[in-house]
């Protein structure tokens, strides 16, 4: 679920550094994971809201989107919307578990950076524990929910390998090497196969092209990202490409060569679903605007232009998909 952690980030690229709160008690305790930790309490924070932080909702939000899309575009009859609803709901149970467990993963490295020091388990407000309760009830609680009540089993597998990818496989590579944001791309780009598998649709050629798109997506996305916040990343000791690519170049050339492929990754969408020519243009219009923005960063290298892509990849998703389910609606 890279696709998980990557909105969540950019959703905050322009807001102010978020500001401690003011301490009215604090105190260390011994938490369940034999680790000391001083719990903060604060007037304007709440138990409810440090764990619904803990799930990323908004996160949530776009992985569920892509799960929909995945589903209208695999239905080949009218959508059975009790199945449609079970997996949406088990989706983001799931969801919100990963996200429970990465921060569980990451907390001494968060506490390290100004851009999530403040979030729940760094700041000492939920105990790691807890949050290890919390994120494996929920994931496999979403998994179970799955099983049960989507008749499919495709649906809770390819959900159990998203899971596991991200929080044993992509998080722990962060600190170990660069390509780590290709390994991530894959949980990141599965939500959308979820939501295929439960409506019927077989994990054939189209399925595998829809996967293509947000894996292609995700890597100038993530990496506009990063550049922003490399100095953070640096302090963590997180091994993000911007942090070893210091001129950028290489950067540059990965967000440009990923923003290129999506021309004719989108074209080949098209062709498999007989879209008509005012889909391969939309498309086309919209790949080339993000390619341009590629490319400019890949010639300032400039935190402004890493924004410049970082916008451009928020409209060109969504964007995408809706042309997408337009196309599918209108054959």
């Amino acid at each position: 679920m890279k696709l998980l952690e990557t909105i969540g980030l950019a959703s905050r690229v322009d807001s102010p550094l978020l500001q401690s709160p003011v301490l009215v008690e604090a105190s260390c305790l011994q938490d369940g994971l034999g680790e000391p930790s001083c719990v903060a309490l604060s007037p304007s924070r709440t138990r409810f809201a440090d764990y619904l932080e803990l799930t990323k909702p908004r996160i949530a939000v776009l992985v569920l989107f892509t799960v929909a899309a995945g589903a209208l575009l695999g239905s080949r009859s009218a959508i059975d919307l009790t199945i449609f609803l079970h997996t949406l709901i088990g989706t983001a149970l799931v969801a919100a578990g990963a996200s429970v467990l990465n921060q569980l993963l990451e907390r001494h490295a968060d506490a390290m950076m100004r851009r999530t020091e403040n979030r729940p388990l760094p700041a000492g407000r939920i105990q790691p524990l807890e949050a290890l309760l919390f994120g494996a009830g929920l994931g496999g609680g979403g998994l179970v929910y799955l099983m049960l009540l989507v008749r499919h089993p495709l649906p809770m597998l390819i959900a159990g390998i998203t899971f596991v990818s991200y929080v044993l496989v992509y998080t722990p590579l962060k600190r170990i090497t660069t390509l780590n944001t290709l390994v991530g791309a894959v949980p990141g780009a599965l939500p959308p196969l979820i939501g295929w598998t439960a409506a019927g649709g077989e994990l054939g050629t189209e399925a595998a092209v829809l996967f293509l798109i947000l894996f292609l997506w995700q890597v100038p996305h993530f990496l506009a990202i990063a550049w922003i916040y490399r100095d953070d990343y640096a302090r963590a000791r997180l091994w993000m490409l911007p942090v070893a690519d210091l001129n950028g170049g290489m950067t540059g050339r990965q967000m440009t060569a990923y923003a290129f492929a999506l021309i004719p990754a989108t074209l080949c969408w098209g062709a498999l679903s007989s879209a008509g020519v005012g889909f391969m243009l939309a498309a086309q219009i919209l790949g080339v605007a993000f390619l341009w923005s590629a490319i400019g960063f890949l010639r300032q290298r400039s935190t402004s232009s890493a924004r410049r892509v970082l916008h451009l990849s928020l409209v060109y998703l969504p964007a995408v998909l809706t042309l997408l389910l337009v196309q599918r609606a209108l054959n």
